[in-house]
């Protein structure tokens, strides 16, 4: 969907194209079953053949993890090496892993055309949340985070959306052992829940902007949601947006999962400072958005951000008017405190705890859930509003030298 988008002056979105791949060969990751079927019959195979195939390679892609297709048992060995020459099961390359601290883990990756972004992975007592990113980049320059200092550069597709929660999955080993025809039907329906994994929930609150990117993300949480697939409930993603009101009702209508909205300020004026997008679609039209968002009620609460800045938004009567505006507008909500989360060349200073908690107290005693969040992962850069990659810093020049290289390298 073409729409224009805010920048921090103007809107002057240029995504840079998607490279194909140098081998030629298709890449099934992202992909539905009836796409990988259009593919198949685009191949050679007659339409049932492409049907059954596929049903097969989704099972063997989605809900085993598997990404050579010599390890697909139940296809025919012969039929083994032409899927191989046509299509791959991709994964984004690993450029560098951190492990924090406190066990927070974060990736750079690296996508075929030499984009880099990031995701996190957020382990807990009683829950194991991966952050995911949805845009290489971001154009809505909110002030208070450093992928904001970032240009968009492009919209990652279905495959490198849905690729990010099959590397968190290689990297906690959690896929099912075994063939797809030799488990019996217990060990194969426990399987299809996140009881017992480590890996529990998912919130696309990484890098971009995901309601701008509106039809890829659909489409790779339709995957990750597949009941033969990855099966994760749509109660367990929660996608977060700052507020791009136009696609929230179909956001609701066909994704369907969890809403997020970073809030950040009660009043239009410090609201258009921190969170440009507020002067396009403002306070009044965001709540109302929330108010008619699909699904929400209180046992599916929309979760309003609020990151904790020193003197620009914290005070007791900021606090009281998130209370009105929360109940003026009928919103079944909870709120995230979140102290600021430095970062090089930041212009704003972290609340101070006492204030923070005193913030915290005004909104319980309005009736409104708003616990603190604890920072994760502040020693590696990977706490909320970090997440910054290299991409923005390569000219067009070093990135055609560096996808030149690499089909070189291919032969």
């Amino acid at each position: 969907m073409d729409m224009a988008i805010p920048g921090h002056i103007d809107p002057v979105p240029v995504p840079r194209p998607i490279t194909p791949r140098a081998d030629g060969r298709s890449d099934l990751m992202g992909l539905m079953r009836e796409d990988i079927a259009a593919l198949l019959e685009t191949a050679g195979l007659d339409r049932k053949q492409a049907k059954l195939r596929s049903k097969q390679l989704f099972h063997w892609i989605y809900h085993r993890g598997v990404t050579y297709f010599d390890s697909m048992t139940d296809i025919a060995k012969q039929m083994r090496p032409w899927l191989e020459e046509r299509f791959v099961i991709g994964r984004p390359q690993v450029v560098e892993a951190q492990v924090s601290s406190d066990g927070t883990r974060k990736w750079l990756l690296r996508t075929d055309d030499s984009q880099e972004y990031e995701m996190v992975f957020i382990p807990d007592a009683d829950r194991g949340t991966l952050c995911i990113s949805s845009q290489v980049g971001c154009t809505l320059n909110c002030r208070f985070c450093y992928t904001g200092t970032m240009r968009l550069v492009r919209n990652l597709t279905p495959g490198e959306i849905v690729g990010q929660v099959m590397l968190a999955r290689d990297a906690l080993g959690e896929w099912p052992k075994g063939a797809m025809d030799q488990l019996d039907d217990e060990e194969d329906a426990a399987s299809y829940t996140a009881d017992g994994r480590l890996l529990t929930n998912i919130v696309l609150m990484g890098m971009g902007e995901p309601l701008y990117n509106f039809d890829n993300v659909r489409d790779a949480m339709k995957v990750v949601m597949h009941g033969d697939g990855l099966a994760l409930s749509k109660r367990r993603i929660t996608l977060s947006t700052s507020g791009v009101v136009p696609l929230m009702a179909r956001c609701g209508e066909e994704i369907g999962v969890n809403l997020a909205v970073s809030l950040h300020a009660v009043t239009k004026e410090v609201r258009d400072e921190i969170v440009p997008i507020n002067r396009k679609f403002g306070l009044e039209e965001l709540l109302q958005a929330c108010a008619d968002y699909p699904g929400a009620s209180n046992a599916r609460r929309i979760t309003f951000e609020y990151v904790m800045l020193k003197d620009k938004n914290d005070t007791d009567e900021d606090a009281r008017e998130l209370v009105r505006l929360i109940k003026g507008y009928g919103l079944p909500a909870k709120v995230n405190l979140i102290p600021f989360n430095p970062w090089p060349g930041a212009i704003y200073e972290c609340s101070d705890p006492e204030r923070i908690k005193r913030f915290s107290d005004i909104v319980f005693e309005g009736g409104i859930s708003a616990p603190v969040r604890t920072p994760r992962g502040r020693d590696i850069m990977a706490a909320c509003g970090q997440l910054k990659s290299a991409s923005e810093k390569k000219s067009r020049a070093e990135l055609d030298r560096l996808a030149e290289e690499k089909q070189a390298a291919l032969g």
